[in-house]
């Protein structure tokens, strides 16, 4: 009988990338060591040089209206208000009142604060509560964010407390961004705390082996701190938002887990199939290596659509997502490979299931390397697949259908700013602002300011206010305050409007003032206006960002399959599993539901950028996986030409390794969403419900129906585009010297044929 010989893979350890990593492993590693050191010095203390602002268009007339009115009337823009309380004595009791005189001088008198004004000095009645038993000093400390940080930090002991007769609380919108920024500083180590042990866990249990569980858990570390000493080089020439690490840690943890888990199972596999370590790695990086090079390149472009829009707290995060994408890849393309090269089969050091690797499935060991719950566990997959598949229709409109309904609330989204009401409700600015909010008259911080510029007279002023006090929805206005500066003029109108300081009927009042024809130039700012501003800078962009993450992900996509039909499923698949996600945020986040459960005040709307934050993220996530489970179809397809087995093939070798992906990610999102700031909240819960639905209802469901019901057709490209695919494509299954000979070609499938694993014998004897 002839012997045949089993083929080796071409190229198994060449390629000048694999000679390249493994050259000299122990160097790589040392340098590695030196430079995460490094990072670590270079990032300490991110947090402190970061804004925990940046929802507004810096662009805007409302933004533009702001910055002249800090420059000429600070005591219109109050940045930093002290709540004096009285108790029963009452605010207007003499004793009280000297005191609160004598606080209000002692921070007139300090450094960097400027227009401080009183109760006590204007007796204006917005500044004193109902009962007459609280009041306030208002005041504006000087200086950008970072700046005016420091000298709340520097003031603010001094200040709290009890001052004789009255006690005082600190607050003011530049209190609760400080407050905030503390807040997450606090919630991120955590978060950390939680995750990083329970991540170590569950990565024992998909390795079984404490040596391996540990490679991701450590590429995760080394992407973390390498993207806090990128974000503190960046917060060198521009602002950079304290939620960003928040993204961070996320998905340093999330994408170097997956990243790593793929390349080390795929390790482990060619291992057990006989190849020796060298070889094992550079097959690895051939296979696996190329499907996460296109994850990460597919995850960074749907972090990188934020880059459009000009608000920095969106762009803080297209900073923040790349740095860490590219340094995770990179970690697991270099770092990883020669860390595999040293261990070689003491990879599998310290396995904790061992007794069910000895038996297998037959009482061997398993001849892909892995144990036999892992096989039975991909049998099982394998026969979910191919349960959906002889079902291929019901499950296809059951799964978009279920998935359409759950994301229904979200057409009743209501678009708010952020506020003080992120925090907890026992944090002190918090406290100061219910309290205002509550027990002063009026609607604090709901004022529409309108910035009037130019030469004018009292009569035009009159005039001017008496028609915008006859607008629709506006309650009362006050002013003009008048200033001049270097021969020019300027005023301001405070117009308070009807109802709710930032509603449907504030932005109507925006609209109308910024319609109303003016003897001089006008501006208008406050809170409604930052909003419709928002709104409308993001409206803009959303088209612009959407077809960036569109395009690029079909074209990624294509290069990895060379289908034309695969790339549009995974867009628009992707884009359903995100339903469920917008559908939760509307229905706990907006009306409330669950907030006793998870400790958040509900207000009614959803700040304007998490919605773009989060598809972004989420996105990118999904297309994570889906490269994944379409790199091993597409490997199988090549080989075999069988479409529906090189689906059940997909889903069985990455069913469970996808699902257990998911699953860490989202224990890490989750313990983000631990977080007391409800913005964070939002996002971590929000992204581990996307990842989870993701994984265990698209790729288990959706993708194996959609594909059975388009056939061979799904990897149908007309003839240009296979040419193209011929020249530039990349499949998991290329070889680096050589093409395969599978027989996807061979078939008609009209599929260019891509480099692929050689599976005829190379030797008859």
């Amino acid at each position: 009988m002839a012997e045949v010989k089993k083929a080796q893979p071409t190229g198994g350890g060449g390629g000048a990338w694999t000679r390249f990593v493994t050259a000299r492993p122990r160097l790589t590693l040392l340098v590695a060591l030196v430079l995460t050191a490094l990072a670590v010095l270079a990032g300490g203390g991110v947090a402190e040089r970061m804004g925990s602002g940046g929802w507004e268009d810096p662009d805007a007339e409302s933004t533009y209206a702001i910055e002249v009115l800090e420059r000429e009337f600070p005591a219109s823009q109050p940045n930093l208000l002290l709540l004096v309380d009285a108790g029963r004595a009452g605010v207007d009791d003499p004793g009280v009142a000297a005191e609160a005189r004598r606080l209000a001088e002692r921070l007139d008198a300090q450094e960097g604060v400027d227009g401080v004004g009183s109760y006590w000095q204007t007796g204006s009645p917005a500044l004193r509560s109902e009962d007459g038993r609280q009041a306030v000093i208002a005041a504006r400390i000087e200086g950008e964010e970072k700046a005016a940080g420091e000298v709340l930090q520097r003031l603010a002991p001094d200040f709290r407390g009890t001052h004789g007769p009255v006690e005082v609380s600190v607050g003011g919108p530049l209190a609760v961004r400080h407050e905030m920024q503390t807040t997450i500083q606090e919630d991120l180590l955590r978060a950390e705390l939680i995750a990083l042990p329970i991540t170590l866990v569950l990565l024992v249990m998909v390795f079984g082996s404490a040596v391996a569980a540990l490679l991701p858990l450590g590429i995760g570390i080394v992407a973390i701190l390498g993207t806090n000493a990128v974000l503190r080089g960046i917060t060198e020439f521009t602002d950079v938002s304290v939620f960003a690490q928040n993204l961070t840690t996320a998905l340093g943890l999330g994408l170097a887990i997956d990243y790593a888990l793929f390349v080390v199972r795929r390790f482990r596999e060619e291992l057990a199939a006989g190849a020796d370590t060298r070889t094992a790695v550079g097959t690895t990086l051939r296979t696996a290596g190329r499907t996460v090079l296109f994850s990460a390149l597919t995850v960074a472009v749907s972090l990188a659509a934020m880059l459009v829009f000009p608000q920095y707290f969106l762009r803080s995060f297209a900073y923040a997502g790349i740095a860490v994408v590219l340094l995770a890849a990179a970690a697991a393309l270099i770092l990883l490979p020669a860390a595999l090269l040293l261990l070689g089969d003491r990879v599998n050091a310290l396995d904790l299931r061992k007794v069910l690797r000895r038996t297998g499935r037959a009482g061997g060991p398993a001849r892909d390397g892995a144990s036999g719950a892992e096989v039975a566990e991909g049998a099982g997959w394998g026969r979910a697949a191919g349960l959906v598949m002889r079902r291929a229709p019901w499950f296809a409109v059951a799964t978009a259908t279920g998935l359409v309904l759950l994301g229904l609330p979200f057409l009743g989204v209501k678009f708010g700013t952020a506020d003080d009401r992120q925090l907890p409700a026992v944090a002190e600015s918090r406290v100061v602002q219910d309290e205002l909010r509550e027990g002063f008259p009026g609607s604090p911080g709901g004022a529409l300011t309108v910035l009037a510029e130019g030469p004018a007279t009292p009569a035009q002023y009159a005039g001017y206010r008496e028609r915008i006090a006859a607008l629709d929805g506006v309650a009362r206005v006050d002013g003009p305050v008048t200033a001049g500066t270097g021969g020019r003029t300027h005023a301001y109108f405070t117009v308070v409007p009807d109802g709710e300081s930032v509603g449907a009927g504030a932005q109507h009042v925006v609209s109308e003032l910024r319609a109303e024809r003016a003897p001089f130039d006008t501006s208008v700012t406050g809170a409604a206006a930052v909003l419709v501003d928002s709104k409308d800078a993001i409206g803009e962009r959303l088209p612009w960002a959407a077809a960036i993450v569109a395009v690029v992900t079909l074209l990624l996509v294509f290069l990895l399959t060379g289908s034309v039909l695969i790339p549009i499923q995974a867009v628009v698949l992707n884009a359903l599993s995100l339903t469920a996600m917008f559908g939760a945020v509307v229905w706990v986040f907006q009306e409330g539901h669950l907030s006793g459960l998870l400790g958040f005040t509900p207000t009614g709307d959803i700040e304007t950028t998490l919605p773009v934050l989060m598809f972004c993220v989420a996105f990118g996530l999904s297309m994570d996986y889906g490269v994944f489970l379409l790199s091993r179809i597409k490997e199988e397809y090549d080989a075999t030409g069988d479409h529906e087995g090189a689906v059940r093939h997909g889903l069985r070798r990455t069913g469970g390794l996808i699902t257990a992906a998911a699953v860490i990610l989202a224990v890490v999102m989750v313990a983000i969403g631990t977080s007391r700031v409800t913005n964070t909240k939002m996002l971590g819960l929000g992204v581990a419900l996307a990842v989870l639905m993701d994984a265990m209802v698209v790729r288990s469901l959706l993708v194996p129906s959609v594909m059975k019901l388009t056939g061979r057709l799904t990897w149908w490209a007309p003839g240009p585009l296979r040419r193209l695919h011929a020249r530039f494509g990349i499949s998991e299954g290329g070889s680096e010297a050589g093409t395969g000979t599978g027989t996807g070609a061979a078939t008609g499938s009209g599929m260019a044929e891509a480099p692929g694993p050689v599976r005829v014998p190379t030797e008859v004897g």
